[in-house]
């Protein structure tokens, strides 16, 4: 059975340059476009927080929760989002992307979105590969972080 996996997705950041994109349509994946006026139930999901509980053995098989836009549009997409979500943060990984931005810096422990979403779906016990299976850098992204996700299974 496939990870259940949710996505908050900014209608303002571009669909050719998103991460998460070649995962459309692939079963347990579901998309919903951000409207401010559209409410979304992400009940007892986890959301990946930097400043969130680590993950523990509870979490094995929950399902995931992410919102793919810029840091800073995170709470004006998290104000249409109901239910108790579970916060948990990532270990130290290292992207693997190379961001650039012209005008905001990027977190220290930021990721691109798909490493995110692989991260915590190994954390979960649910490792598939095949969610990097179209992303550019996966390869560096899994020899950097191989040991650190080890560690943490």
């Amino acid at each position: 059975m496939p990870l259940d996996i949710l996505i908050l997705r900014d209608p303002r950041e571009s669909k050719k340059k998103c991460s998460l994109t070649p995962l459309e349509g692939r079963p347990g994946v579901r998309f919903v476009t951000y409207h401010p006026d559209r409410r979304l139930d992400a009940s007892g999901r986890i959301l990946l927080d930097p400043d969130g509980e680590p993950f523990t053995e509870a979490d094995l098989g929950s399902p995931l929760f992410l919102v793919d836009c810029a840091w800073r549009r995170v709470p004006s997409l998290m104000r249409t989002v109901d239910g108790e979500l579970v916060r948990r943060r990532l270990p130290n990984l290292q992207t693997a992307y190379p961001r650039v931005s012209r005008y905001f810096e990027d977190p220290v422990r930021g990721l691109a979105s798909i490493e995110a979403l692989y991260a915590a779906s190994y954390l979960v016990g649910h490792p598939d590969p095949d969610l990097l299976a179209e992303y550019r850098w996966r390869d560096e992204f899994l020899a950097k972080n191989a040991e650190l996700l080890a560690q943490h299974r």
